[in-house]
C-alpha cells in the first residue's frame, strides 16, 4: 500500500515548516512523496524546498475556480479572505482543510499521513506501521465528547452528521481530531460523492455554508458512521504530542514537556498561534 505525506501551509509558517522538513527528512520512511499544498501567492516561497519527494501544489489546482481569494478589507489587507456565492466567507483554516481533502482527487496514493507545518519529528517512524494488511489507521478518542470544554468538538461533529444526512439521533462521541492522523483515499473521495448526493451541491459548497466544520472529525464520523468502519482499524495511540493552549510554555515547561513524550510518540507540536519562534525550539530541541 502506497502511502503519501501531505502538508497544508502558509507563508507565515514557512520557517516552522522548514523544520518539519528537516525532521521528517531525517526520520520518516516508507512514504512516497510528500506534498506541500499552499495558496498560489506562496508557491515561489515554499519551492525553495522542493525536492524529488517533496512537490509543492497550489490551490488553483486543487480548489474549483468559483472560490476566489481577496485582501480582507477588514484587516487592511493583512488577513485574507475567500469569497464565492455558493459559500459563506471563509478564512484560511477553513481552506486549507479543503485542500486536505481535495488531495485526493490529485495523487493515487492509498492513503495520505497528514503532519502541520508546526510539527516536528523527534523519532524514527515507519509509515507502514500504519496499515494492518488493506486496513487503515484510525485515530479515535472514544467518549471525549461528553467532556468538558468540549462543545466546539461536538458542534462539528453534529455538523458533519447533518452533512452525511445522518439522523438527529445518530450522534458520536467520539472525538477524531489530532495530529500525525492518517487518511485512506479511496475513503475521502467517497466522502466527498456522498455529501454531494445529501446536499446536492459541490462538497466545498455543503461544507462552506456551515463554516463551522472540521475535516478530521468529518472524515472519522464518515468512516464510523457512513462506511461502518470498513478498511479502518481503530487506535487509541497519539504518535504526535501537541501542545494545543495559550499561554505558550516557558522554556522549562517546554522542555519538561518534551521529557515526558511517551515512547510511542514520534513527534512533537506546537501550535503557532503559541508564538514560540522556529529558532528557540531548535535551540531547545538541540537540531
Amino acid at each position: 500500500m502506497k502511502t503519501a505525506v501531505v502538508t497544508a501551509s502558509y507563508h507565515a509558517d514557512f520557517e516552522r515548516f522548514r523544520l518539519l522538513c528537516e525532521t521528517l527528512d531525517r526520520h520518516l520512511s516508507g512514504y512516497t512523496k510528500h506534498y506541500v499544498l499552499v495558496e498560489d501567492r506562496d508557491v515561489p516561497l515554499f519551492r525553495q524546498l522542493q525536492s524529488p519527494r517533496r512537490v509543492i501544489i497550489a490551490e488553483k489546482d486543487l480548489l474549483p475556480s468559483w472560490l476566489r481569494v481577496f485582501p480582507d478589507p477588514l484587516t487592511l489587507g493583512r488577513r485574507r479572505i475567500w469569497l464565492s456565492l455558493r459559500t459563506k466567507p471563509l478564512r484560511g483554516w477553513h481552506v486549507q482543510q479543503f485542500r486536505r481533502i481535495a488531495i485526493a482527487d490529485l495523487v493515487d496514493d492509498d492513503a495520505f499521513l497528514y503532519l502541520d507545518s508546526d510539527v516536528a519529528l523527534l523519532r524514527p517512524f515507519d509509515c507502514r506501521e500504519l496499515w494492518r494488511d488493506a486496513s487503515l489507521r484510525l485515530l479515535v478518542r472514544p467518549g471525549a465528547l461528553e467532556a468538558e470544554g468540549m462543545s466546539e468538538h461536538r458542534r462539528w461533529s453534529a455538523n458533519a452528521g447533518e452533512l452525511f444526512g445522518l439522523p438527529d439521533t445518530q450522534r458520536s462521541t467520539t472525538d477524531y481530531v489530532g495530529t500525525m492522523i492518517a487518511w485512506k483515499r479511496s475513503s475521502i473521495q467517497k466522502m466527498c460523492a456522498h455529501i454531494e448526493t445529501v446536499t446536492g451541491e459541490h462538497w466545498i459548497a455543503a461544507m462552506g455554508k456551515q463554516r463551522n466544520f472540521s475535516e478530521c472529525m468529518m472524515y472519522g464520523r464518515f468512516v464510523d458512521d457512513v462506511e461502518n468502519g470498513a478498511g479502518h482499524f481503530h487506535d487509541q495511540t497519539e504518535l504526535c504530542k501537541v501542545f494545543w493552549l495559550a499561554p505558550p510554555p516557558t522554556e522549562d515547561e517546554f522542555r519538561d514537556f518534551v521529557r515526558n513524550m511517551a515512547p510511542e510518540q514520534v513527534a512533537l507540536g506546537m501550535q503557532s498561534f503559541l508564538g514560540l519562534e522556529p529558532a528557540d525550539i531548535r535551540r531547545i530541541l538541540g537540531l
